[in-house]
């Protein structure tokens, strides 16, 4: 193993020694490089001030993959092996302005100007990866880019106007550069592992799954870290310190995603980002909500396993994939076992995963015939927000009659949960509207909710009955003027 992180700065090669294993990147970059256009905002990967683009070879797709990840919780070393840019980078040699930057002034983008560089972080990221796709660029998708940037002072319509500028601008200095920047990428892929330790705290970097084994196996006390979207709020928000980090994000066997006609398996070191195709083409279904997790910058750095791994009640992931009948496959040492991923919740932060154990992949199966299936996300934001109910519903039906019912929710309990009562008042009958109804009913029988600052007890029940509703409605077209979908202290109300 080497004692050192390094990777590519703009045109600046960096190695660096004795690194804490919790520096952000951000501050790193503001006060040892003084590259102060990365804006320090929330401090919690939410307004996207922050945003630098981190440019690594995509081993699946045999490209670059250029993406705007929240400088605030990137640990440093997770930049080990990478190619970064910051807003400082953009202008080439001569000064002149990246078509995203252009495109920001001559579309009046930008007033106060705290949030700009982040802004134009994001599109430049989005504009690379539509590549000569131009034409099949929707407002969706640009919304979808933008979604992790906030701005209150312009408002979007001209930051979305110069995006659009900017998409038929023509090449920017990068596209002269993807060679020389693929060349410095495979300099640094030396197989080598990485180990650093300091008075104050340890980092390692393995560079196989048998070493993170080996690793975890050594010392299980380490805290395992992929994409640092949930721990990073740990250092920043509550001042914790990690004694030792171990960061599995580069780890080849955990980046594989491999599709067969049995269904997906999705590696450990997977983002949101990069797991959204998978999933989609196993569930075509889960697109809409897949949207709806978090955004693009959040999404390009988090893991849809470290989502499932930390345990939250309120994940958007494990709801969804718990009706898909998803199996975790965890490792201890040399060792392998698969569970059902509804059987690894046990209560509010305990999972079935010993401490020397992880998560190495999560297998999502293709539905059985007369599957019917959705995901609903319930949040006060439709972008970048925490949910107050997530469910995933699937339903097998054959011969008129529901075979096999899974209700499961995010947001209702201590862990993600099955509406055990709900599903036993499906099975067995016809999906109809007495079915619903009785279904309805139970689920007050699965559920005593917490009310917080997202919802109320009384709310997060409700909207379970009529998410229940929407799914009728939704898989049986039946017109909602004739099915109560909302209720008001218990009585029924038909809209």
């Amino acid at each position: 193993m080497r004692d050192t992180i390094r990777f590519w700065l703009g045109d600046e090669y960096i190695v660096l020694h004795d690194v804490l294993p919790s520096v952000t990147a951000l501050d790193w970059l503001r006060e040892t490089r003084g590259r102060t256009g990365t804006k320090e905002g929330c401090n919690e990967g939410d307004c996207g001030a922050c945003a630098i683009i981190i440019v690594r070879r995509n081993a699946c797709a045999g490209h670059l993959s250029w993406n705007a990840v929240n400088a605030c919780i990137q640990f440093l070393p997770m930049l080990d092996g990478a190619q970064i840019y910051t807003v400082e980078d953009l202008r080439d040699p001569s000064g002149v302005l990246h078509p995203v930057q252009c495109a920001m002034v001559n579309q009046h983008g930008s007033q106060c100007g705290f949030c700009t560089p982040g802004f134009v972080m994001s599109m430049v990221a989005f504009r690379k990866r539509v590549g000569s796709m131009i034409d099949q660029v929707t407002d969706a998708d640009i919304d979808d880019a933008l979604a992790g940037n906030l701005c209150r002072c312009t408002g979007y319509a001209p930051i979305v106007r110069a995006m659009r500028q900017a998409l038929v601008a023509g090449p920017d200095r990068f596209d002269a550069e993807i060679k020389k920047i693929g060349e410095r990428l495979t300099m640094m892929e030396s197989g080598e592992g990485v180990s650093i330790a300091t008075k104050n705290a340890r980092l390692t970097i393995p560079a196989s799954a048998d070493e993170l084994a080996v690793t975890l196996m050594a010392d299980p006390a380490s805290r395992i870290v992929a994409g640092a979207t949930d721990v990073g709020l740990w250092v920043t928000k509550l001042g914790r310190t990690l004694p030792h980090v171990v960061f599995i994000g580069h780890i080849p066997e955990l980046r594989k995603i491999t599709v067969t006609e049995d269904g997906a398996t999705i590696g450990a070191a997977v983002t949101w980002s990069e797991a959204e195709a998978p999933l989609c083409a196993v569930y075509p279904e889960m697109r809409d909500t897949l949207r709806r997790v978090a955004a693009r910058p959040v999404r390009n750095s988090a893991t849809l396993c470290g989502n499932i791994a930390n345990g939250s009640p309120i994940g958007d992931g494990p709801p969804l994939l718990i009706a898909a009948d998803a199996e975790l496959i965890l490792r201890r040492g040399d060792k392998k076992r698969r569970i059902p991923l509804e059987g690894f919740f046990i209560d509010y932060g305990v999972q079935d995963r010993a401490s020397d154990e992880f998560i190495e992949a999560v297998f999502v199966p293709v539905p059985k015939a007369g599957t019917m299936f959705r995901g609903y996300k319930i949040s006060k934001r439709f972008d970048q927000d925490i949910s107050a109910v997530m469910a995933g519903f699937s339903l097998i039906i054959s011969d008129g009659i529901i075979r096999k019912a899974c209700l499961a929710f995010g947001g209702m309990a201590s862990t993600p949960k099955r509406a055990a009562a709900a599903e036993a008042a499906l099975t067995g009958n016809p999906w109809d509207a007495a079915a619903l109804a009785a279904a309805r009913d139970a689920i007050s029988q699965d559920f005593a909710p917490l009310s917080d600052l997202r919802a109320t007890s009384w709310y997060r029940l409700e909207v379970a009955r009529n998410l229940l509703t929407r799914f009728y409605v939704e898989t049986t077209g039946s017109d909602t003027a004739q099915v109560s979908v909302w209720s008001i202290h218990g009585e029924a109300v038909n809209v």
